[in-house]
């Protein structure tokens, strides 16, 4: 059900044509709300159109297309194809002043959809070699329509910005299908944060678990990296009957998941930081009376902290080497780079929590605490400041325990919190590019 009141002004505030920085904020305010409720139909229109037709990582080329064709009829210029399928567009205000960029991803996920709402997905694809199902089951479908809301808004008084938009729309957030490149990483490779360069970045990601209404921050380490480690435990293939004549890698490798817990419970410094190492895969063997000649072990490694994320990779490799040197074998071990810590700078958090709190109320606004999930936003972190925020998008009075989680077949979220979503990005680069908390 949607939920969306906002206060607004008379109409001779929102026809004015003073320059942003003079204006009251009560008064901006109200032309962002009044922007806000004329394209919310339509926000509400595309998020439901893209939840019924997702689309997978470097494959999103239809809702490329809508977000294209959206862009260019408002005037925007409009790149398409960066980092595969990913459109950018350029709104150039009438004064000159800083360049801020506001980013939405657009992929789906191989889920197959179990909840029943008019716009259900039904579609079909190949992933990994398999026929899936695939679903909006990360909220993409509502950041995509937020920000394109979000152009709207801005574009109606772009004659008044002080300074330039750069829209993002990221494909691939969830991972690039195997052999490819793809996500954050890539379009910045591309340039996405170059001509114009880009002083500031601003995300959010909606939250099945936290209320409508609600705006979750943190300044620094919000969310953890992500890294993947492969380990191949190689020993000497024998007859299960005769195991002194093997060296046997199924043990070795037991081994080796047990030791790789203790980096964590013994080397991390957990009074100040957290992390995980976590094996999510095992295999090796084909019969139950052979001794394999190898097991591979695939995990993730999660870190808060740059310095812990490096202690991950090194203790991973050093554990993994010697218990299976302990055990007559040999490892290979290969750590690699999936996403970096999201990472929001703490001077420019605190300058943005005035919007935040203007955007729904000091009560709506709280610090949360860090998360070992995973986004590559931290990618335009690392070139330049940023800041990522959490959008409730579960509906008011629900307990979050009985809620859906995201990634699951019955994740959902309540449209009430679109127009907060676009009110949000919108204010977050009008009060960035005037000035605002400096």
């Amino acid at each position: 059900m949607l939920r969306f009141r906002f206060p607004l002004l008379a109409a001779a505030a929102l026809l004015t044509a003073a320059p942003l920085q003079a204006q009251k904020k009560p008064a901006l305010d109200a032309r962002i709300d009044a922007a806000t409720t004329r394209v919310l139909p339509q926000v509400i229109a595309w998020r439901r159109d893209l939840h019924e037709h997702p689309e997978l990582g470097n494959r999103e080329t239809r809702t490329a297309a809508l977000v294209a064709a959206e862009l260019k009829r408002l005037g925007l210029e409009v790149q398409t194809g960066v980092g595969k399928t990913g459109v950018v567009g350029l709104l150039r205000g009438g004064k000159p002043g800083p360049v801020v960029a506001l980013r939405a991803d657009m992929d789906g996920l191989p889920v197959t959809e179990e909840r029943k709402v008019p716009f259900a997905s039904k579609e079909r694809a190949q992933y990994s070699g398999q026929e899936v199902g695939v679903m909006h089951a990360c909220g993409h479908d509502t950041h995509t329509a937020m920000l394109l809301g979000a152009a709207n808004v801005l574009a109606s008084m772009k004659a008044e910005l002080p300074g330039t938009v750069k829209f993002i729309f990221q494909p691939a957030e969830e991972g690039p299908p195997p052999g490819e490149e793809g996500g954050a990483k890539l379009m910045v490779k591309e340039g996405v944060l170059d001509k114009p360069k880009v002083d500031a970045v601003f995300g959010l990601h909606i939250n099945a678990q936290t209320e409508v209404g609600q705006l979750k921050y943190r300044a620094g380490g919000m969310m953890a990296s992500a890294d993947v480690f492969q380990i191949k435990v190689k020993g000497k293939s024998a007859h299960g009957a005769y195991p002194w004549l093997a060296v046997d890698p199924v043990v070795a490798a037991a081994q080796v998941v047990l030791a790789l817990q203790t980096i964590v419970s013994r080397e991390v410094p957990l009074t100040e930081d957290a992390a995980v190492v976590t094996v999510g895969m095992v295999h090796g063997g084909v019969r139950n009376n052979i001794i394999p000649e190898q097991v591979e072990l695939q995990g993730t490694l999660r870190a808060l902290s740059a310095s812990t994320r490096e202690l991950l990779a090194r203790s991973v490799k050093r554990v993994a080497t010697n218990v299976a040197e302990a055990a007559g074998a040999t490892a290979e071990v290969e750590v690699r780079p999936a996403a970096p810590l999201t990472y929001n700078d703490p001077a420019l958090t605190a300058r943005v929590l005035p919007t935040l709190r203007r955007v729904v109320g000091p009560a709506g606004v709280s610090e949360m605490r860090a998360v070992t999930g995973a986004e590559d936003f931290g990618c335009y972190q690392e070139q330049v400041p940023g800041v990522f925020l959490y959008l409730g998008g579960m509906p008011q009075g629900v307990d979050p325990a009985t809620t859906a989680p995201h990634h699951t077949p019955g994740f959902f979220v309540d449209e009430g919190a679109l127009p907060i979503g676009v009110r949000t990005l919108a204010m977050l680069a009008v009060d960035y590019l005037s000035g605002a908390g400096k």
